[in-house]
């Protein structure tokens, strides 16, 4: 199991279009992968699920990877979270 801890920069928060992002990049990975906020943790493969958090700008939000890939899963967040100006770890 993989975790990490981020800090959410976008200005508007995790909203439709970068819950999105982040759903798209893993969903192609085998590995379970959470996203908690608040002390819920929800499927991060799922859209929905992670619009339902409402995480805002400057919130710290924990992702958990389990499975064979979840080292990869973790470094494609990484790219996703840097590359569009999402978060910090």
């Amino acid at each position: 199991m993989v975790e990490k801890i981020y800090t959410i920069t976008s200005g508007s928060g995790l909203h439709t279009r970068p819950s999105t992002l982040l759903v798209n990049t893993i969903t192609s990975f085998t590995s379970e992968v959470f996203i908690e906020y608040k002390n819920k943790q929800i499927n991060l493969k799922s859209i929905i699920g992670v619009m339902s958090l409402g995480i805002p700008e400057g919130a710290k939000v924990k992702v958990t990877a389990e499975g064979y890939d979840s080292v990869q899963v973790i470094e494609s967040i990484d790219m996703v979270m840097q590359q569009e100006g999402l978060g910090v770890w």
